[in-house]
């Protein structure tokens, strides 16, 4: 039995715009402490999704958000530092 292709996934199947183009890979990188500090918040979140919260629960979220917010706050420092030529005046 023969499997059925669409002439679009043929064409598009092994195209290069497919692929995460190294600035956008480098972005990633950059990017990667914030998304695991909000992966660690969001499993924060999901363990008390089933039961009521106890005060553990209650530090591991906090934790976990200001985590998640020191992560954001350090990207933006380094991108507004890598964006300003010649240092503050």
């Amino acid at each position: 039995m023969n499997p059925i292709v669409t002439v679009q996934d043929a064409v598009t199947a092994f195209a290069d715009f497919m692929e995460p183009t190294n600035a956008e890979l480098d972005t990633i990188e950059r990017e990667m402490p914030v998304i695991l500090a909000d992966v660690d918040l969001l499993d924060a979140h999901i363990t008390t999704l089933d039961r009521t919260p106890t005060e553990l629960d209650a530090r591991r979220i906090r934790r976990a958000r200001r985590r998640a917010l020191a992560a954001r706050v350090a990207l933006v420092n380094r991108t507004a530092g890598a964006s300003l030529p010649g240092g503050a005046a």
